[in-house]
C-alpha cells in the first residue's frame, strides 16, 4: 500500500475524470458522478482544450465520444458558484489551469475555495516547482496548459484507471449487486451512514429459502433450504463502499459475504450476501423479513432551541448569478428513473418503436428484457 493512500473512510469528495479518444465512460458513470457531486461541473475538451462550466445535472455534456478531463465538485470549502467550480486559471497564467480532488485545510473561506486559493498560488511559483508543491498534499491533481495542449496528473497513486479511464476516486464506479436484509434496507438506520449515494435497484427475495434470525438485530445464517425466502433490498455499490460494507459486518471473520440468486422484479440476480457464521439456527424463530421502526423525536424537543436559518450563498444558475439558499444534497434531482437492462442494469432508453438500447454496455433489448423501475 502506498503511504499516501487515504483510509476508505477518510476519502474526499469531488471527483476528476479523464476520458480520452478512443476511451468508453458509461452513461450509468457519468450520472453517478453528477448524483454524489452536486455542485458544479467543469470541463476541459482536449480536442480542443476549450474550457466549459455547467450545472452537476447537466452532465449529459460528457455523453460524447469526445475526449475530456471533466470535474465534478462537492463543496467542502466556498461558496456553490461558477467561481469556485474547476478549473481554475493558475494566477495571471491564462493558458495554466488546475483541477483538485480533496481538501487543503487552511486554505479558503466560506467564499472562495481552497482550490481556487492553490490555482492562484501556482501562478507566483515557477513551473518547474509546481510537482514538489502539488505533491506535499494528500490530494488528487490535474494541471493543464491549453497552449501546449498538454496535461499532468499529480500522485497518480491514489488514481485508479478503469477501461482506459482515469478516476481521481473510483466510488462512483458502482458495478458490484450487494443484497442487505437487515439495518441497511432502504430508509433504514444504517441505510443512511453506509448507502445513500449507491444505486438502490430495487426490493425482492431470496431464490432460495434461508433461517433468518433476530435478536434484537436480524442475521442470517447460510442453511439453504430451511426457512423462507427472505426479503431483501439490492444495491449496485462502488468498490469502496463495499469495504465499508465489509468492515460494518466484520466480513470475513464474523459474516462472510456470498454471492447467491436473489429475484428482483421478475429477474435472477447474483448478489453479495452477509451470511453470520459464529450463530446457528438451534430452534431459534425464523422470519421471512426484518422490519425496523423508525421513530420521529419528540417534538416539544424542539422547543427549546430555535431552528438555525439556512446560510445565504451565491448559487450559479446558468447564465447569470444571484443570491439563493444553500443548495442541499438532496436538491440535486437528475431525472426520472429508466428501465434498466438485465444484462449489467445500466439506463435502458426505449427508441420509439419496440426495442430498448442500453449505452452502459450497448445491448439491444426487448419489452421482456428490461427491469422495470
Amino acid at each position: 500500500m502506498s503511504s499516501k493512500t487515504l483510509p476508505i473512510n477518510q476519502t474526499p469528495m469531488c471527483i476528476i475524470i479523464i476520458k480520452q479518444k478512443g476511451k468508453a465512460l458509461s452513461k450509468e458513470t457519468i450520472k453517478t458522478s453528477a448524483r454524489i457531486n452536486p455542485h458544479g461541473l467543469g470541463v476541459v475538451w482536449l480536442d480542443t482544450f476549450q474550457v466549459s462550466y455547467h450545472f452537476s445535472k447537466d452532465y449529459s455534456v460528457l455523453f460524447t465520444e469526445r475526449p475530456f478531463i471533466a470535474h465534478f465538485r462537492y463543496a467542502t470549502v466556498g461558496a456553490i458558484n461558477k467561481d469556485n467550480t474547476h478549473p481554475f486559471k493558475c494566477g495571471a497564467n491564462s493558458n495554466e489551469w488546475l483541477m483538485m480532488n480533496g481538501t487543503i485545510h487552511g486554505l479558503g473561506n466560506q467564499f472562495k475555495s481552497d482550490s481556487s486559493v492553490l490555482a492562484d498560488k501556482l501562478g507566483d511559483i515557477p513551473r518547474q516547482a509546481w510537482k514538489k508543491e502539488l505533491e506535499k498534499h494528500l490530494c488528487r491533481f490535474v494541471t493543464i496548459n491549453s497552449y501546449s495542449r498538454t496535461f499532468q496528473i499529480y500522485n497518480k497513486e491514489l488514481w485508479t484507471q478503469h477501461d482506459g479511464v482515469w478516476f481521481s476516486k473510483d466510488n462512483v464506479i458502482e458495478e458490484n449487486l450487494v443484497a442487505v436484509y437487515g439495518t441497511l434496507k432502504k430508509g433504514y438506520s444504517n441505510y443512511n451512514s453506509h448507502l445513500t449515494s449507491s444505486k438502490h435497484i430495487g426490493s425482492g427475495l431470496t431464490k432460495d429459502k434461508y433461517p433468518l434470525i433476530i435478536k434484537g438485530l436480524p442475521y442470517m445464517i447460510e442453511e439453504i433450504g430451511q426457512g423462507h425466502h427472505v426479503s431483501v433490498d439490492v444495491f449496485k455499490v462502488s468498490n469502496p463502499v463495499l469495504a465499508n460494507l465489509d468492515k460494518l459486518e466484520g466480513h470475513p471473520n464474523w459474516y462472510r459475504r456470498k454471492q447467491i440468486p436473489i429475484m428482483v422484479k421478475g429477474r435472477t440476480l447474483i448478489c453479495w450476501l452477509y451470511f453470520n457464521i459464529a450463530e446457528k439456527v438451534d430452534g431459534n424463530k425464523v422470519h421471512n423479513t426484518y422490519r425496523q421502526e423508525i421513530t420521529k423525536p419528540r417534538a416539544e424537543y424542539f422547543n427549546w432551541t430555535f431552528p438555525k436559518p439556512k446560510p445565504k450563498v451565491e448559487v450559479y444558475e446558468f447564465g447569470e448569478w444571484h443570491d439563493a439558499e444553500q443548495v442541499e444534497q438532496g436538491d440535486f434531482n437528475t431525472s426520472n428513473e429508466l428501465p434498466m437492462c438485465v444484462h449489467c442494469y445500466g439506463d435502458a432508453h426505449f427508441d420509439g418503436f419496440s426495442n430498448y438500447h442500453c449505452y452502459s454496455c450497448g445491448s439491444w433489448l426487448t419489452q421482456n428484457e428490461i427491469i422495470n423501475p
